[in-house]
């Protein structure tokens, strides 16, 4: 009887795991950004009238589980970064950029080079990540995740899940200091 429920776990456990689609994913940058400077983060959520695509419980939950991943602290005192996201229901033509990958970029960090911009016809159902640098008051990041199949389905809690973890799968840049920190715990652990 346990070997049933067993492999009943293993069936489920594998089924959710496939169930992860990586979606397209663009994404730019600004070259003032301090991307190995950063270990802290807030959510923006709107103030006054309430814009109900810029509020999700869902997609919250998910970023704050990926940057927490990622070794930065949620505070709400002066953090480094607030992040932003907006769903677009309807298609839209966006501004987007033609950019060395950011990893090639951080190694250099060169200011002095070219923004080429494109436009982006991106599909309905369509999710933006943006994250601000609270300091130079100024957006350094942005993600946005279509679909190439269809919509993304706002009220799918999983398809909300998988546009987050898309997105933020391009951002792989750790918490200041938080490498350094796990090392010297693992070293007065042993």
């Amino acid at each position: 009887m346990k070997k049933i429920y067993f492999s009943g776990f293993i069936v489920l456990f594998l089924s959710s795991c496939l169930g992860y689609k990586e979606l397209p994913v663009e994404y730019d940058y600004s070259y003032k950004g301090n991307f190995k400077k950063y270990r802290t983060f807030e959510i923006m959520r709107p103030v006054g009238v309430q814009d109900t695509t810029m509020v999700s419980e869902v997609i919250e939950k998910s970023i704050i589980s990926r940057m927490k991943f990622l070794g930065y602290k949620q505070t709400d005192n002066r953090p480094h970064l607030i992040i932003g996201f907006k769903m677009y229901g309807d298609s839209l033509r966006f501004n987007g950029y033609d950019q060395p990958e950011i990893e090639e970029w951080v190694k250099y960090q060169k200011e002095d080079v070219k923004y080429d911009s494109r436009k982006l016809d991106l599909k309905t159902g369509t999710l933006l990540i943006q994250f601000f640098d609270r300091r130079q008051n100024r957006s350094i990041w942005q993600g946005y995740a279509t679909t190439l199949y269809g919509d993304i389905n706002f009220n799918n809690e999983r398809h909300l899940r998988n546009a987050v973890i898309s997105i933020l799968d391009k951002y792989r840049f750790m918490a200041e200091g938080f490498t350094e920190g796990t090392t010297a715990q693992v070293k007065d652990d042993l």
